[in-house]
């Protein structure tokens, strides 16, 4: 073996081995425990990021773990490939979106090769190839069969500049993530999907989910927000219809002031027809988003409809207003403001100067007024009428019970959730498979019409989707023509997960292989995708599950959310205001001896640059990390190890270069243990039997992987590493003057290079031929605890004299304290400090020390 460890050299041969070998394809094979392994596939945006080495990092080790227990593994990869960002690059570069985007796969590929992930490649997919996005236009198609999607107008986020739809959230600060536009609210035709039909499944099924986060499954939740409440109906003063309204709180209903509808309510547009101020106050209205999370922060602002609503139960008038922080698509449109009980209703009662009723009070006598903020606890009811004395949850009850006995309510279940639009007036994004008649109609494409593929020869200007100017591509025989729309980027990322079982089928959109790999057993990706990403795809699951596609309600048996790796950030303050960052790496910091901050300059001037704070790596503070470069100075096994041993998955990885030198100084230490003793394991006779000092180093060794099994199971592979740095030290201070010694080291380094292969799997494998253990460490069984070796006949004691050290004694397990005691006064170094004295106490603990006061 060579002396110096080349781990540039090694992985390329190790690799070369997984590719003759086909070391990682996997098969369907029905007498074999399955474990699909699976991480969030990644946009190819052209260079990997640490974020993508954490994730895809973990999601490796787990898979090669479990591959060695002897499960059937499968770990597949591929491409979110759709999206806007690929559009924008095409304007910038003036290339098709198709060009940059396939190139972009090709680089990444070749990042994720280098790092040694062991994926099955040929099950690699991208959502921009046809033979993939077919599939679930014919599954759209379905749902349109089943009532499931529609088309009919929708309030939206709309983009005047990249002139398309955007979700609330690529709406910041009420400006389009990528162009910085204002936003505004418009009413388009959109296509939507029913997720509203599974909201009670997708919300009651989260109990089971008990391999998810709770984090996660409080998010859906919340998302989800399913509510018990009443419906009822204010009529309108001089008016045949009424206003519908839906509320959680109708124990206050009798401090109703005033009416608020949506700008966009029907009520509202229609009085605007004569009313210029109300229609300059409902265009100034769609300006801005259209999300609870923005309309929370808005200035609240309105306008009197000059209309009366008539209340339910007192029939007194409550005047309506139209408002800004009432959305339409939300309930009904229209509220009933109990400013007195709700801080929102209060903010607007207060700049418009309109009464605030307070019927609620606390049942404690604690504070409870109305002078500065709403009183938004439940409590009990006064100034009520006949509902005086209530409490909330009794009032609930009554109140309700009322209204439905007088035809003017009833209780409803609500849902926060609303339903899926999917379709966004881009052009690099799967089509539609809808087609507009000659005589306005729509509908489905047939499947002889599938899959309808969008054309990639195409020049992106800016200018709104060139669908839209293609007559090629839309325009049919008979006066029909295609839609122009494409589908939501969540849409193909919601199902990828089971198209990975059986990508090379072309009669089906899934076939009986996915009923032998689903669900996933283990998912990985970051919390950020919490809500829509993982519901979407619970969704879906449910609506392939309906079409008899998959086994199952969940896609997703486990859950890991790995933390982000976050790294320093510094800066220049520039003479406008604006802060220059610079990348770490080009930081030259001195600290003192308690890691303090004393000075940090740029090494390319020498001149003092200011500390930033820790934060994620983002390309707008530079300070992210070249994995390539990583890896081409260390090695793929040191990146991968320094990723794992830095922090628990869950939390943050906090980027230290020092780490990333003792994660390569360690791994020289297991090679140049290797290389030291390479003659004695290989030649170790496993017939000696261990001494006392072995048997006592084997026990140390056989606690360390008892643990290391235990932490693996529990994904902690920061401790897992800790272990092994304990079992080198072990390995390396073995006196080879005892006959056991080398059988001990065999043993140590079999059981290191194993717990190892997950992590570092170039260097474990390598050494693993090397020192002749086997051909393959994949294919090698999981090192197992062999209980006997932890069994302990002998304890070491430390004995003290009056609370200081003075010595050990190694006793047999079973020796009474009195034995303890005298084999402690009659050895030579506890004498020196007893003798001549009086022993006025032994105190002992059990298995541990011995402690003699003397005077």
């Amino acid at each position: 073996m060579n002396s110096d460890y080349d781990p540039q050299r090694i992985a390329r041969s190790v690799q070369d081995f997984w590719q003759e070998n086909q070391s990682f394809k996997a098969a369907e094979d029905p007498t074999r425990e399955k474990f699909y392994c699976l991480c969030m596939f990644p946009y190819p945006s052209g260079r990997l990021h640490m974020g993508h080495v954490r994730n895809y990092t973990l999601g490796d080790a787990i898979a090669r773990y479990q591959r060695m227990l002897g499960k059937n593994v499968l770990q597949p990869m591929g491409w979110d490939a759709f999206g806007l960002p690929a559009e924008n690059a095409a304007i910038k570069h003036g290339i098709p979106p198709s060009q940059w985007t396939r190139t972009n796969i090709a680089d990444m590929k070749a990042q994720l090769q280098q790092l040694g992930f062991g994926y099955d490649w040929e099950r690699e997919l991208a959502t921009c190839d046809p033979n993939y996005y077919r599939w679930e236009q014919w599954l759209f198609t379905r749902l349109m069969e089943r009532g499931l999607a529609y088309r009919a107008t929708a309030l939206v986020n709309w983009d005047p500049v990249d002139q398309t739809v955007l979700a609330n959230e690529q709406v910041i600060d009420g400006k389009g993530w990528r162009s910085g536009a204002a936003i505004e609210k418009r009413e388009i035709e959109q296509w939507s999907v029913r997720i509203t039909a599974y909201a009670e499944e997708l919300l009651t099924a989260l109990d089971q989910l008990d391999g998810w986060p709770e984090q996660v499954r409080t998010m859906q939740r919340n998302w989800i927000g399913r509510s018990e409440g009443v419906y009822m109906e204010f009529g309108i003063e001089n008016r045949p219809d009424s206003l519908g309204i839906y509320t959680t709180r109708p124990d206050t209903l009798m401090g109703v002031t005033y009416i608020a509808v949506a700008a966009e309510h029907p009520l509202a547009r229609e009085l605007a027809v004569n009313d210029t101020e109300l229609a300059a106050f409902i265009a100034e209205c769609r300006q801005g988003g259209v999300s609870e999370a923005e309309l929370e922060t808005l200035d609240k602002r309105g306008y009197p409809l000059g209309l009366n609503a008539i209340h339910p139960i007192t029939n007194e008038p409550v005047p309506i207003y139209a408002a800004n922080f009432v959305l339409i698509n939300y309930g009904t449109g229209a509220v009933m403001a109990v400013p007195a009980h709700d801080q929102r209703d209060w903010e607007f009662a207060q700049r418009y100067d309109l009464p605030k009723k307070q019927v609620i009070f606390s049942t404690d006598g604690s504070p409870c007024a109305i002078d500065h903020a709403a009183y938004v606890d439940k409590g009990i009811l006064r100034h009520s009428g006949q509902f005086d004395e209530l409490t909330s949850q009794h009032a609930f009850i009554a109140i309700a019970e009322w209204l439905i006995q007088h035809g003017k309510g009833e209780v409803r279940v609500n849902y926060r959730l609303r339903d899926w639009g999917v379709s966004r007036q881009r052009y690099w994004g799967c089509p539609l498979p809808v087609i507009h008649t000659a005589n306005n109609e729509v509908r489905a494409a047939t499947p002889a019409e599938l899959p309808v593929i969008l054309p990639e020869a195409v020049t992106v200007d800016g200018s709104g989707s060139p669908l839209k100017k293609m007559p090629e591509f839309w325009s049919l025989p008979n006066g029909e023509r295609r839609e122009t729309d494409t589908f939501d980027t969540f849409f193909e990322s919601s199902w990828y997960y089971a198209r990975y079982c059986c990508p090379d089928c072309d009669t089906a959109m899934l076939d009986e292989r996915a009923h032998y790999w689903l669900p996933v057993d283990q998912y990985i990706g970051g919390i950020e995708h919490a809500v829509l990403h993982l519901l979407y795809a619970r969704f879906f699951h449910r609506l392939l599950r309906d079409e008899g596609l998959v086994p199952g309600n969940e896609p997703f048996t486990r859950l890991l959310t790995q933390g982000m790796v976050v790294a320093e950030t510094w800066y220049r303050e520039l003479p406008d205001g604006q802060k220059q960052w610079f990348n770490p790496a080009d930081v030259s910091v001195t600290r003192d001896d308690k890691g303090r901050l004393i000075q940090a300059v740029l090494t390319a001037d020498d001149q003092p640059v200011q500390f930033g704070g820790i934060e994620k790596m983002s390309k707008s503070k530079n300070n992210g990390v070249d994995p390539q470069r990583l890896t081409e100075r260390y090695g793929a096994d040191t990146v991968r190890l320094y990723t794992l041993f830095t922090a628990p998955p869950e939390q943050s990885l906090e980027w230290n270069d020092e780490g990333v030198e003792g994660a390569a100084r360690f791994l020289k230490r297991v090679w140049q243990l290797a290389v030291t003793h390479h003659e004695v394991i290989m030649n170790a006779d496993q017939q000696v039997p261990f001494d006392a000092v072995m048997i006592n180093a084997r026990r140390e060794l056989h606690l360390i992987l008892k643990k290391a099994n235990f932490d693996y199971e529990r994904h902690q592979f920061n401790t897992v590493v800790s272990g092994c740095m304990s079992l080198v030290n072990i390995l390396q201070k073995l006196e080879f003057t005892q006959p056991s010694a080398p059988r001990l080291l065999r043993e140590g380094m079999s059981i290191l290079l194993r717990l190892l292969a997950p992590i570092t799997p170039h260097l474990s494998h390598y050494l693993w031929q090397e020192l002749q253990f086997g051909a393959d460490i994949l294919q090698s069984s999981w090192p197992q605890v062999d209980d006997s070796a932890l069994i302990q006949d002998r304890i070491t004691y430390t004995v003290q004299v009056n609370g200081k050290l003075r010595g050990h004694i190694e006793m047999p397990i079973d020796a009474t304290a009195a034995d303890i005691e005298t084999a402690a006064l009659n050895q030579d170094a506890i004498r020196r400090h007893t003798d001549g004295k009086t022993v006025r106490k032994v105190i002992l603990v059990p298995s541990k020390l011995l402690n003699i006061v003397v005077s």
